[in-house]
């Protein structure tokens, strides 16, 4: 009684197989070249020497005092795209809030002049994938002071910088305005550069 079923299961599989392993994804894949070539290739971000500096998907981290800061990464040793992840540490986790967050805030205070009880969560707690590539609008104000003396400019300039780069809620009403931090500090270079200045 099963062997008449063996040919027909087989048949069928293969036929699966071939239906949703490579006639589904050729077909959009194909779409996706053909409708959207930038964000199926990666979103990738183009520096001013022709070469791929990174993605607007996947954040960078920057340490230079002239750059605006990315929000903490627990991905690896800090944004390593091959180990996204997030703390895993909840609210009432010791570790996250008098290590990871106090240390975070201690850097905000001494970097730009935060003050405590009032600096943006998103720029002392890192994403749950770790890679996050965007700020508030808040914690880019936070750092304007700070990249402008860096770069020897008035804080109007490096603010206006910041609103260009700021992104709006996706069709008005999901998500929340944001900064990409990697565009924004291109940008940076571009209009205010440093001499000689390499990024990161």
């Amino acid at each position: 009684m099963i062997r008449p079923q063996i040919r027909p299961a087989i048949v069928v599989t293969l036929a699966l197989m071939l239906i949703t392993g490579v006639v589904y994804p050729g077909i959009v894949t194909a779409l996706a070249q053909l409708l959207f070539p930038r964000q199926a290739n990666g979103s990738l971000i183009i520096g001013a020497g022709g070469q791929v500096v990174g993605s607007e998907l996947i954040g960078q981290g920057f340490a230079r005092a002239e750059y605006f800061h990315s929000r903490p990464s627990a991905a690896g040793a800090g944004y390593d795209d091959t180990l996204s992840t997030g703390t895993n540490k909840g609210p009432t986790d010791l570790k996250l809030a008098d290590t990871l967050i106090a240390g975070a805030v201690d850097s905000s205070v001494k970097l730009d002049g935060a003050v405590k009880g009032k600096i943006p969560s998103d720029l002392v707690t890192s994403s749950g994938s770790g890679l996050d590539p965007h700020i508030s609008p808040a914690s880019a104000e936070l750092q304007v002071a700070r990249v402008a003396k860096a770069r020897a400019a008035g804080p109007a300039e490096v603010r206006e910088l910041v609103v260009a780069a700021t992104e709006r809620r996706q069709f008005g009403f999901l998500g929340e305005p944001r900064v990409n931090v990697l565009k924004l500090n291109l940008s940076l270079d571009r209009v205010l550069p440093m001499p000689g200045g390499a990024r990161k």
